[in-house]
């Protein structure tokens, strides 16, 4: 267990996916009983079960396995630690239902995006979850967790099958992606520095801006990011996603028009929001090393150009 805000019964537990502190898990306890959100991959199992141990659980006190949304950083492990938790119910999207039923185009789609070595070795194997194991919350629905409303609030624009979750207890929101990402390597004091993520294949900036608005109306006093744990929401930070949101889309523009016929459209566009966000993080935290701020982001830059140029190419008209 590596973090755990006072009185609020909410664990975070790393993933270990790629490095520390890169992707989390989080529990949710009620009488004894946990919710899971978000899975990491299968190989986060491990420190899963380390983690119920260390609250004398284990995996029969699982009754909900919640994913914010299907990218495998987030729900690769959901067929394995369902098959570990006999009881318990998957709670999804109801568009992601399908994938979690069939799960072979999502692991086809992510060898596409990492290759079938990485994938392997990043995801394991992922097997089918039967349907009848799976809630599919419509948006505002409320689910009773052992005595602890969540609800679940549509939220797409970084990916169609995105819900974020709310839990009324603590007054706290499980963002899964929609209000990006937030490393512990770049938070600085009460300061965080948090990237807006634009990932393949479902990036859309006008539904990702009325997302990010939709989750702050409930005006939450915690933020539980999947990458990475517990964040106080910050003017600057909320402004911020949506001043990248429109920077990134005019960048794309941009590298589009000077690149594109030189087939370097997606390497230049990379590079581009690579230098814009380190700027951006410097600026706000002028504390933080360059090259740890490069290091911390570099993923982040390749992944939302593969998501941006996606967009421009196929789905901005639509």
């Amino acid at each position: 267990m590596q973090e755990y805000v006072a009185n609020s019964d909410i664990f975070t537990v790393d993933a270990l996916y790629h490095q520390a502190q890169l992707a989390s898990i989080h529990l949710i306890r009620s009488n004894q009983r946990i919710a899971v959100v978000d899975t990491g991959t299968t190989n986060s199992i491990p420190q899963i079960q380390q983690a119920l141990a260390e609250l004398r659980l284990d995996f029969s006190h699982i009754d909900y396995v919640i994913l914010t949304h299907i990218h495998l950083d987030h729900a690769g492990g959901a067929s394995a630690l369902m098959n570990l938790c006999s009881k318990a119910s998957l709670v999804v999207h109801p568009k992601g239902v399908r994938h979690m039923v069939n799960p072979q185009k999502l692991i086809d789609g992510t060898i596409a995006v990492y290759g079938e070595e990485a994938f392997k070795s990043l995801y394991g194997e992922i097997l089918p979850i039967k349907a009848g194991r799976i809630i599919q919350p419509a948006d505002g629905e409320v689910i009773d967790f052992a005595e602890r409303p969540l609800k679940f609030i549509d939220t797409p624009g970084h990916a169609n099958h995105h819900h974020s979750i709310i839990d009324a207890q603590t007054n706290s929101i499980f963002t899964g992606d929609t209000l990006g990402v937030g490393y512990r390597a770049l938070r600085d004091d009460d300061k965080a520095f948090v990237a807006a993520t634009t990932t393949p294949v479902q990036f859309n900036p006008q539904a990702l801006h009325a997302s990010i608005d939709k989750v702050m109306v409930y005006k939450p006093d915690w933020l539980y990011l999947t990458h990475y744990s517990a964040l106080k929401p910050r003017a600057q930070n909320i402004a911020g996603l949506h001043e990248q949101i429109d920077d990134f889309v005019s960048l794309t523009q941009y590298c589009y028009e000077t690149f594109s016929e030189s087939a370097d459209f997606e390497q230049q566009l990379s590079q581009q929001l690579l230098e814009y966000l380190v700027r951006r993080c410097l600026n706000e935290l002028p504390s933080i090393e360059e090259e740890v701020v490069r290091r911390w982001l570099k993923l982040d830059a390749q992944l939302n150009a593969q998501g941006l140029v996606f967009w421009w190419q196929y789905r901005r008209t639509k």
